[in-house]
């Protein structure tokens, strides 16, 4: 029965949002409601004295910007929460939609002042296909910005989502005086002191007493009667159910910085968010209360301790109890492994746990067993539903730049493309190798790992892709398939799985191939096996 008790307590949740919105900021708070950080880490400016607690690699530290999700758990009302918290920036958007595979809902944090930005278009539309729940909440409402319905309005029309607040700012910017929070039916004041951690609330079941104009003024007290009218009148009532199944989305108001409208947000989650879900696999659906275990890696992070070259593989536990010195078979190598020292996670602290419950985030040392999208059970032969590789949208051939290091250079891009920050294509016509990136800025954090992790350094050369394209086809012997080999030759490269790529250096050149070679398929995306 505590098997059970302990899944029932369990919430796993990404934070999604465009750069800058405020997510590392917002997980910070929440973590300091679970205890879990004395003081949060001085976010605001870039030249971070302490560090954002959740931002660990010394490149995020330099650019104030996370490139690499991390993994955060704390207690909070008996409520085990773990966080993920993932990159904002498109660049590494890779990284964030393997990270929603591993989550049970997701937080969407939005800029009062921005609204809806693209980035935050792409992750919701992820969320949507795969019917996770969400919560919103619109940050920095200390700040001058959109105003309250306006914002509602652009978030059901550009992320399609049918959204109900439940809490509402009274005023903003200069003006703003709290939060007014419909879910509980009480009163947060602001007092823009961001050193108080925690607010006191004042609790007003009725919105027409006269203690209401004492607290805030007749003026705003008057207009915030006549909003939650108009919220009453416009918004359907929440509906649990509907939220669970990502046809309802619940707003909140808040500032992550000052630690304001954080506290509701948290009491609501852990009331509604969802238990840990049932996953599909290939084989069968897999639901979390079934006493074997069974969990899948989502994400490989290498030199997380820069003086041990370790890599840790990141496992979502779907079903059943992951125990430390107990023997799993890896589905996809066939062999059995045991782990001594899995650990759980506070951003860089690690634990060591004897035991994790389907929705915990369970790291792995590993010497190179793991891929994305690897399976682990007690015996079963099961494979869960891949996360597929993306076509890159910038290619450029990466050359060694220091000859005596050419070892160091081949094993820190073998490690960094098993973690998934990039693509590698090994050219089939001279053996040259090319990194496909979804954006710019990985070129960068490659170089810079390459450097300070591994000791090696490279340059890039620039190479005219377009797309890539994994081939398939039913009849390797054909006529037909090998004219294509020979004739593509120069565009032709192998994945790291061994896979045939066509780098096809135009639309043009594409769509001409793709109405020659008729039946050779060319697919934009590659399931991981």
């Amino acid at each position: 029965m505590n098997f059970i008790k302990e899944i029932n307590r369990r919430r796993t949740f990404g934070i999604i949002s465009h750069p800058d919105a405020g997510k590392t900021t917002l997980t910070e708070k929440l973590l300091l409601f679970g205890g879990a950080i004395q003081e949060a880490g001085a976010v605001k400016s870039n030249k971070i004295k302490k560090g954002a607690t959740s931002d660990f690699m010394e490149i995020e530290r330099q650019r104030g910007i996370s490139v690499a999700t991390s993994v955060l758990a704390f207690e909070y009302n008996g409520i085990k929460i773990n966080i993920l918290d993932t990159p904002g920036h498109k660049d590494f958007a890779e990284d964030t939609f393997r990270t929603l595979t591993a989550v049970d809902s997701v937080i969407v944090v939005i800029d009062v002042a921005k609204g809806v930005e693209e980035q935050t278009e792409k992750l919701v539309e992820v969320c949507r296909m795969r019917n996770i729940p969400m919560i919103v909440f619109i940050n920095k409402m200390d700040r001058e910005g959109k105003d309250a319905f306006d914002l509602l309005d652009e978030i059901e029309q550009k992320l399609g989502l049918r959204v109900v607040p439940l809490s509402f700012p009274i005023g903003m910017g200069y003006d703003f005086k709290g939060i007014y929070n419909i879910w509980e039916k009480n009163l947060n004041l602001f007092s823009g002191d961001s050193r108080k951690d925690i607010e006191e609330t004042i609790e007003i079941n009725d919105l027409t007493s006269p203690e209401l104009d004492k607290l805030i003024g007749e003026k705003a007290a008057q207009t915030l009667r006549d909003e939650i009218e108009l919220v009453d009148g416009i918004y359907p009532q929440f509906n649990k159910e509907e939220y669970l199944n990502g046809e309802l989305q619940p707003v909140f108001f808040g500032s992550a910085l000052n630690n304001f409208g954080v506290r509701e947000l948290l009491d609501c989650f852990v009331e509604i968010a969802p238990k840990p879900r049932p996953k599909n696999s290939e084989q069968r659906l897999v639901r979390p209360d079934e006493d074997k275990f069974t969990g899948f890696v989502f994400k490989i992070h290498a030199n997380m301790d820069p003086n041990h070259r370790n890599r840790l593989a990141f496992i979502k536990v779907v079903s059943g109890e992951f125990k430390r010195n107990t023997q799993y078979l890896h589905v996809r190598h066939n062999k059995k492994l045991k782990f001594s020292s899995p650990n759980a996670f506070f951003a860089e602290k690690k634990e060591i746990v004897d035991i994790s419950y389907p929705g915990d985030i369970v790291g792995l040392q590993d010497t190179g067993n793991f891929k994305i999208g690897d399976t682990l059970t007690e015996g079963e032969i099961l494979n869960y539903k891949g996360v597929p590789s993306f076509s890159p949208e910038h290619f450029r051939y990466i050359n060694n730049a220091d000859p005596l290091k050419s070892k160091q250079l081949n094993k820190g891009i073998d490690q960094l493309m098993d973690e998934g920050v990039a693509q590698l294509f090994t050219l089939e016509l001279n053996g040259r190798k090319v990194i496909g990136t979804v954006g710019a800025l990985q070129y960068e954090v490659i170089q810079y790992r390459l450097e300070h992790e591994y000791g090696a350094k490279c340059i890039y050369e620039n190479l005219n892709v377009y797309k890539a394209s994994w081939i398939e086809t039913d009849d390797k012997k054909s006529e037909e398939y090998n004219e294509f080999l020979r004739v593509k030759q120069r565009f032709l490269a192998k994945d790291k799985r061994g896979q045939l790529v066509f780098l096809a250096d135009s639309p043009f050149s594409l769509q001409m191939t793709q109405q020659k070679y008729k039946n050779i398929k060319f697919h934009s995306t590659s399931e991981f096996d």
